[in-house]
C-alpha cells in the first residue's frame, strides 16, 4: 500500500480563467506533472459526489470539468483511470445518473468504483472511534491518488476541500451508513479526517473556487461564483491550507489541518510553499468581491506566516 504522495515538495498553482476546465489545465500546467503521473500508472480521481445536486448550487463537482482533467490524466498514457468515490448522501448511482457523470465516464471509457461497496481491505487508524475501516481494496492498486473537489464552509468540519474530500469519500456507506455517522466518524471528525490523511497520501489536490458553499456547508450553504478560481498543488495540506485563507481561515481555524501540519504530514507555512500562477493575495481579492462584495483579504501586500504575523 502506498505509504508516502509522489512528490513531498508543496508546489501550489493558483489560477483564474473564466473557462473552469482551462484554468484547471493552465494550474497543471505549472506543477511537476510529469513525476506526478507515468506512463502505465494506475490512476485513481476521487470527485465529491456528495448529494445529487446540481454543480452550480456548490454541492458537487462539475461533469464537464472531470472530463477535461479525465483527457488530461489520459495524455500521460497511464495503464488505468479509475473515478471512484462514494457519496453520503445519496446513493452514488443516483449522483452519478442525476448530475450526468454516468455519461462522462461512458464517453471517456474508463472504469468506475463505487466506494460505499467491497471487497474490501481493513484499513487501521491512529484515532480512537473508530479505530480501523473496512475500505474498498482499489487503495492497494492504485499508485496515484487525485482528490477533486469544490470548496465550502463546513458545519463540522469548518471547511470542506481536497483532503476531507477523501477521508469522507473513501469509508463505505454500506458499512457506516448514510451519511457515514453510524460507527462514529463524526464523535470527532477532525480527528478521523486527520487519521486518514495520514493512511492515504493525497498526489495532486485539486480545489475549485468556481462555484464555493458559504454559510452552512457541505450541501446547504450560498453558492458564491467566481469563475474558474482554481488552487491544485502536490501536497494537499498546503492547497487545502490556501484553500481556507479564501474562507478567511489561518491553519489552525482548521483543526485537522493544524494537527496534520504539526505532525509532518504537509506544509501550512505559506512561505515554504512554491505558490505559482496569479498571487493568494489576487485569489482571496477576486473571492471575497464575490462572497462579501468588498475586498478582505487575509495576505494584503504581505503573505501571512502560519499565526497571522507578518
Amino acid at each position: 500500500m502506498r505509504k508516502e504522495r509522489r512528490i513531498k515538495e508543496p508546489v501550489v498553482a493558483f489560477m483564474k480563467d473564466p473557462k473552469e476546465g482551462q484554468s484547471l489545465l493552465k494550474a497543471l500546467e505549472l506543477l511537476p506533472m510529469e513525476q506526478i503521473i507515468r506512463k502505465g500508472d494506475v490512476v485513481v480521481i476521487t470527485p465529491n459526489w456528495v448529494k445529487s445536486k446540481p454543480p452550480y448550487t456548490g454541492t458537487v463537482v462539475g461533469p464537464h470539468t472531470l472530463q477535461t482533467l479525465i483527457r488530461y490524466v489520459k495524455s500521460k498514457n497511464p495503464g488505468r483511470i479509475c473515478i471512484a468515490t462514494g457519496s453520503g448522501g445519496d446513493p452514488t448511482p443516483k449522483v452519478m445518473a442525476e448530475v450526468g457523470y454516468d455519461k462522462v465516464i461512458r464517453e471517456e471509457a474508463v472504469e468506475f468504483v463505487d466506494l460505499n461497496y467491497g471487497p474490501y481491505m481493513e484499513l487501521e487508524l491512529d484515532h480512537q472511534q473508530p479505530s480501523k475501516t473496512k475500505i474498498n481494496q482499489l487503495l492497494e492498486e492504485m499508485d496515484v491518488l487525485i482528490s477533486f473537489t469544490q470548496l465550502k464552509h463546513h458545519e463540522e468540519a469548518t471547511i470542506s476541500a481536497g483532503i476531507k474530500n477523501i477521508a469522507l469519500g473513501w469509508p463505505p456507506a454500506e458499512i457506516h451508513g448514510f451519511p457515514k455517522k453510524d460507527l462514529g466518524i463524526h464523535e470527532d471528525l477532525h480527528g478521523f479526517i486527520a487519521a486518514m490523511a495520514k493512511k492515504i497520501p493525497i498526489d495532486l489536490t485539486i480545489v475549485s473556487a468556481d462555484k464555493t458553499m458559504i454559510g452552512t456547508g457541505p450541501s446547504d450553504g450560498k453558492t458564491v461564483g467566481t469563475p474558474g478560481l482554481m488552487i491544485a498543488g502536490t501536497d494537499p495540506v498546503a492547497v487545502d491550507t490556501l484553500a481556507a485563507r479564501l474562507l478567511g481561515f489561518l491553519p489552525q481555524a482548521v483543526q485537522y489541518l493544524y494537527a496534520l501540519y504539526r505532525d509532518g504530514v504537509g506544509e501550512g507555512r505559506p512561505e515554504k510553499m512554491q505558490i505559482r500562477g496569479i498571487r493568494l493575495e489576487e485569489a482571496e481579492m477576486v473571492f471575497s468581491k464575490a462572497a462579501y462584495h468588498q475586498e478582505i483579504v487575509l495576505d494584503k501586500n504581505r503573505i501571512k506566516d502560519i499565526h497571522g504575523n507578518r
